[in-house]
């Protein structure tokens, strides 16, 4: 039997592979609302469609002078380094959008990053289907 070893390098590249599907470069909302067929390219050579009614809730969400500065598709970062069936946001804005969509209690300073239960996960991706995206990470031991 041929005996395989996993370094970082095998992981590293296996991560990747699962992260195809996450957009070259992610756009801003502002740029997005102004798209006849809002979308954005993917690794994988696809297109990322965002319907514009989830634009539309997300721009309720924020003020217009922020609408430069929100990245979409908002990323679920998977990853078991955070606990079974725990998730990450990040960004603050992203996070003010998900506390919002959550109805999550909001602190005085919005976060940079939040961490939202499965349920959570399930709620937020049935009201930003095409607006969030599953990306997936790990650590690598050194």
């Amino acid at each position: 039997m041929i005996e395989v070893k996993f370094d970082d390098r095998v992981i590293a590249k296996s991560v990747r592979t699962l992260n195809k599907h996450l957009p070259v470069e992610r756009k801003m909302l502002s740029a997005l609302l102004k798209e006849e067929k809002p979308g954005v390219r993917c690794g994988d050579n696809t297109i990322q469609h965002i319907r514009k009614e989830e634009l539309a809730k997300i721009a309720k969400l924020i003020p217009e002078a922020d609408y430069g500065k929100l990245k979409l598709p908002i990323y679920i970062e998977l990853t078991s380094d955070y606990g079974r069936g725990i998730s990450r946001v990040y960004g603050k804005l992203e996070c003010e959008v998900v506390n919002k969509i959550l109805r999550q209690e909001r602190t005085e300073q919005a976060a940079e990053e939040l961490f939202i239960h499965r349920d959570d996960v399930r709620k937020l991706r049935r009201e930003l289907q095409t607006a969030t995206q599953y990306a997936f990470f790990t650590s690598l031991s050194r």
